[in-house]
């Protein structure tokens, strides 16, 4: 374990130790959700919802084989949606809105993904994580920083912010960690908070982050 640091009460300076430490710890890590091109990510991830991608990438592969392009899943009979989906949860309004999604992209965009946030956010299920998502990771464009349950739960944890909603964690994220990391920075967080810094019990003596961390929450005798 590396030498003992004092979390540094500078967002900044903590935002530049914690880069370094997920960079060497997580160098290649990308979006967990299995998908081939943009409209499978966007699908896939607003199926995330309320469900863990291992949950998603188990129910993509027949939904895709079965519906792979908008038109397909636009024009499809809602109840084979519905059951192809139903182990995610919430699968009457997934399906309606992966078919609204669909029937929009067919009609105003061709069939494509827009590479637009706003164009994005006003398609059906789609919120500003879900676009940052499919925005970062299809097309490699910066627009924000993805903020969900882990990142959520590490961004307070490690003293990056002391905000409570998504919008106020990315907005603080946003002004510590630079636009060019914004894109990996959050698929490394999601990482750890998968692997090592999880919820209730985090493994703190196996941690590289841990001579810095200001554990924020976490229990003195984890």
């Amino acid at each position: 374990m590396p030498k003992k640091q004092q979390p540094s009460s500078d967002p900044k300076l903590q935002a530049r130790r914690v880069l370094k430490a997920l960079k060497e710890l997580y160098p290649d890590a990308e979006c967990a959700l299995v998908h081939d091109g943009p409209f499978q990510l966007l699908a896939a991830t607003i199926l995330s919802a309320q469900c863990t991608d291992v949950r998603v990438n188990l129910v993509t592969p027949r939904l895709f084989a079965r519906f792979p392009d908008a038109r397909s899943l636009a024009e499809a009979d809602r109840a084979e949606v519905e059951e192809l989906i139903r182990s995610t949860g919430f699968f009457r309004a997934k399906a309606k809105n992966l078919q609204a999604m669909a029937a929009r992209l067919q009609q105003e965009h061709g069939g494509q993904v827009p590479r637009d946030l706003e164009l994005l956010t006003a398609l059906a299920g789609v919120g500003r994580k879900t676009a940052n998502v499919v925005l970062g990771t299809a097309f490699g464009l910066a627009t924000g920083v993805v903020v969900d349950t882990h990142v959520k739960r590490l961004a307070g944890r490690l003293g990056l912010t002391t905000r409570k909603t998504p919008e106020q964690i990315e907005t603080d994220l946003m002004a510590v960690v630079p636009r060019s990391e914004w894109v990996e920075f959050s698929h490394r967080l999601i990482h750890h908070g998968r692997k090592l810094c999880v919820a209730r019990k985090p493994h703190c003596s196996q941690c590289p982050l841990e001579p810095f961390c200001p554990k924020i929450g976490v229990r003195s005798s984890q």
